[in-house]
C-alpha cells in the first residue's frame, strides 16, 4: 500500500479555517436563537406612591418574562412599599424566571436621618452594599444583562428594553424626561467628581441632537452586558477601586471604574423613552415627592398615553385630591365633542390636579351651515399676517366657543373665572403657583384678563411694578388659558365682534391695544381691555406645530371663502 503525503501551505490553511469560521456564523445566525437573560435590580423605599407605575410600566415591557429574573431589596421604610411589592410580586411570580427577594420591616429610618431626601453616611453604605450584590448576583446566576433600575423612573416606551439589548454597548442608558433640566445623565464631570454643566446637554436632553453619546455619567436606569469581559471591571463599590479619591457614592463609584477600564457609557436618545422624577433635596419631605409625581404624570399624559396601573395595585395609589375650582368662581375647558381623547386626557389631568372642571362643547366649524354664517360680518381687508389668507372654520367654530364662555360669564354675573382650552400642559406645581399669582393679580385694581399660557410675538414686554409673577403683555397668539373678569367679559361682548370678526387670538390683542395692525385696530375704537399675563407661563401647548401628535382644528379646516362664495365682498 501506498500513501500520498499531501502539503498545504499557511495560505491553505488559513482560506480553510476561515470557510470553517464562515460557516459556523451562517449556522449561528440562521439557529432559532432565545432572547439573552436580563436579571432586573429593584431598589425600593418610601417609594409606596410611585411603585404602581413603576412596576406596571415595567410590566408592559416588551421582553419574555421567562427571559428576566428579578432581584428586588426594601428596607428602612417608613410606608407600605414592601407590602406592594409583596403583592406586585405575588401576582406575577410565575410569569419571570426567578424572583429573589430580602426585606427588612423592623427598622424605618437611619439613624441621625434629617428626613426621607438626607443622605447619611450609613445610607450610603447601604445603597452601595446592595447595588455591588446585585451586580454579582447577576454575575453569579450568569445572566446575560444587568438592568439597575430605580423606582421613579417610568419607562413609558414598551420597547425601551429590546432597543437597549439591541445596541450591544457594554454599558447604555436610555435618556429619561422630567419636569425640569432633570435628566438620568451628565454630559460634563469636574476633576473632583462633582456635576459640571456644558453646551452639549441641553440639545441632548431636548432631542435637538439624536443618537448614542458617550457621557462621563449615567445613573437610574442602566443595562450592564455582563458577558463582555470588560464588565468584570466595573463596580458600585469605590474601595475596589484602585487610588479612589472620590466621594464614597455609588454612582460616581461607578462612573469611575468604567473611565479608568476605559469602558464607554452610552446615553442614547433616539426615541422616547420615559420620564425620572426628580431627587429629593435634604430638607425636602415626601409631599414634594408626590407633587413631583403628579408633575411626571401630567408629562406622561401630555403624551396621550395615560399610565396603565395593574388592578392589583390599584388600592396602593394615593388618594385623588379632592376638587374645588381655585380661587375662581368656575373653570371651563373647551373641547370638541369629537375630540375624545383630549377630553379624557384633559379629565384624568382635572383628578390629577383636584380641578372641578365645566366641559364646554366647543362650536364645530364643520357643523356650521350657511344661514348661520350669513348673520356673522367679517372685518373688511382681515388677511392672515403669515398664511395671508381668510378667516377658515375652525376659527369661526374657536371664537363662537369663547364667545358663548363670555356671555354665560356675564349671564351668571361670575366675577372671576378660569377659561382652559384641551390641548394643554400644565407646568409643575400649578395649583401653588395659580395661588401665588392671583394673590398678586388681585392687589392691582381694574385689570380684565390675565394670560396663563400665550405665544409671546413682542420681546420688550413690560414687568408690572412690585409684581414677581406679572408683565404687561404685548401682541400675543393663542388663547390656551386666561383668567376672565366679569367687566372683561362685558368688554369682550361690548365690541360687538360678530359684526367685524378675526381670529379670537387677533381680537385679544385689538383690544387691550397691542395690535400691530393698526387698520385692524381702527374697527374697535374702545380698545380699554386691561390685559396681564403670567411669568413665566403655567401653561403650554400639548404639541407644536409640525410634531408628532400635532392637531390643529382651526388650522385643519376650510377657508371659509371655499364654503360661502356670498360672503366674499364682506372679507
Amino acid at each position: 500500500m501506498h500513501f500520498k503525503v499531501v502539503f498545504i501551505d499557511n495560505s491553505m490553511k488559513y482560506l480553510i479555517a476561515f470557510i470553517y469560521v464562515i460557516g459556523t456564523v451562517i449556522t449561528f445566525l440562521k439557529a432559532d436563537l432565545k432572547n439573552p437573560t436580563i436579571l432586573i435590580s429593584i431598589l425600593a423605599r418610601n417609594k409606596a406612591h410611585t411603585l404602581p407605575y413603576f412596576l406596571s410600566n415595567l410590566e408592559r415591557q416588551n421582553y419574555p418574562k421567562s427571559r428576566i429574573s428579578l432581584w428586588i431589596r426594601s428596607d428602612h421604610n417608613s410606608d407600605n412599599s414592601i407590602q406592594i411589592l409583596k403583592a406586585w410580586i405575588s401576582s406575577v411570580k410565575d410569569e419571570y424566571h426567578s424572583v429573589n427577594t430580602e426585606f427588612i420591616e423592623a427598622e424605618k429610618n437611619y439613624p441621625d436621618e434629617m428626613g426621607p431626601g438626607h443622605w447619611t453616611p450609613e445610607r450610603f453604605r447601604q445603597i452601595i452594599y446592595l447595588r455591588e450584590a446585585a451586580l454579582e448576583h447577576g454575575r453569579q446566576i450568569w445572566a446575560d444583562y444587568l438592568l439597575a433600575i430605580d423606582c421613579d423612573v417610568f419607562l413609558t416606551n414598551p420597547n425601551t428594553l429590546p432597543y437597549l439589548v439591541s445596541r450591544n454597548f457594554t454599558v447604555i442608558a436610555p435618556m429619561l424626561n422630567s419636569e425640569a433640566l432633570y435628566s438620568n445623565f451628565w454630559y460634563g464631570m469636574t476633576e473632583d467628581y462633582y456635576y459640571q454643566r456644558t453646551e452639549e446637554y441641553k440639545p441632548v436632553l431636548h432631542r435637538k441632537n439624536l443618537g448614542c453619546f458617550d457621557v462621563p455619567m449615567i445613573h437610574s436606569c442602566v443595562l450592564i452586558y455582563l458577558r463582555r469581559e470588560e464588565s468584570d471591571f466595573l463596580t458600585y463599590n469605590p474601595s475596589k477601586i484602585r487610588n479612589f479619591d472620590g466621594p464614597s457614592d455609588d454612582i460616581i463609584s461607578f462612573a469611575i471604574s468604567a473611565n479608568r477600564s476605559g469602558i464607554p457609557l452610552k446615553l442614547c436618545n433616539e426615541e422616547e423613552f420615559g420620564y425620572i422624577m426628580i431627587p429629593l433635596d435634604e430638607d425636602d419631605s415626601l409631599e414634594l415627592d408626590y407633587e413631583h409625581l403628579v408633575n411626571t404624570k401630567m408629562a406622561v399624559l401630555h403624551e396621550y398615553e395615560p399610565l396603565y396601573v395593574n388592578p392589583i395595585l390599584k388600592p396602593y395609589e394615593r388618594a385623588l385630591p379632592e376638587k374645588d375650582s381655585l380661587v375662581f368662581d368656575k373653570i371651563y375647558m373647551i373641547n370638541l365633542k369629537r375630540r375624545h381623547e383630549r377630553r379624557k386626557r384633559m379629565l384624568t389631568c382635572f383628578d390629577e390636579l383636584g380641578l372641578d372642571v365645566e366641559i364646554v362643547d366647543a362650536v364645530d366649524g364643520q357643523a356650521l351651515n350657511d344661514s348661520f354664517l350669513g348673520k356673522i360680518k367679517f372685518m373688511p381687508g382681515f388677511s392672515d399676517p403669515y398664511h395671508k389668507r381668510p378667516m377658515k372654520l375652525g376659527e369661526i367654530g374657536c371664537f363662537l366657543s369663547h364667545f358663548n364662555i363670555w356671555r354665560d360669564v356675564v349671564g351668571n354675573k361670575y366675577d372671576t373665572v378660569l377659561i382652559l382650552e384641551d390641548d394643554i400642559r400644565f407646568e409643575p406645581f400649578f395649583r401653588t403657583r395659580v395661588m401665588a399669582l392671583m394673590s398678586e393679580v388681585n392687589k392691582i385694581p381694574n385689570w380684565d384678563l390675565v394670560y396663563f399660557g400665550r405665544k409671546i410675538l413682542q420681546d420688550d414686554e413690560q414687568w408690572i411694578e412690585g409684581s414677581n409673577y406679572l408683565v404687561q403683555p404685548g401682541y400675543s397668539y393663542w388663547t390656551l388659558g386666561y383668567v376672565l373678569k366679569y367687566n372683561g367679559a362685558e368688554k369682550l361682548l361690548n365690541a360687538d365682534p360678530l359684526s367685524r370678526l378675526v381670529p379670537v387670538d387677533e381680537y385679544l390683542p385689538i383690544l387691550f391695544d397691542k395690535h400691530p395692525q393698526e387698520d385692524w385696530k381702527k374697527h374697535y375704537p374702545q380698545r380699554n381691555l386691561i390685559a396681564l399675563s403670567a411669568a413665566p407661563l403655567l401653561l403650554y401647548p400639548t404639541h407644536y406645530t409640525g410634531e408628532k401628535g400635532y392637531i390643529s382644528d382651526t388650522e385643519d379646516s376650510v377657508v371659509i371663502e371655499e364654503v360661502l362664495p356670498i360672503l366674499k365682498e364682506d372679507l
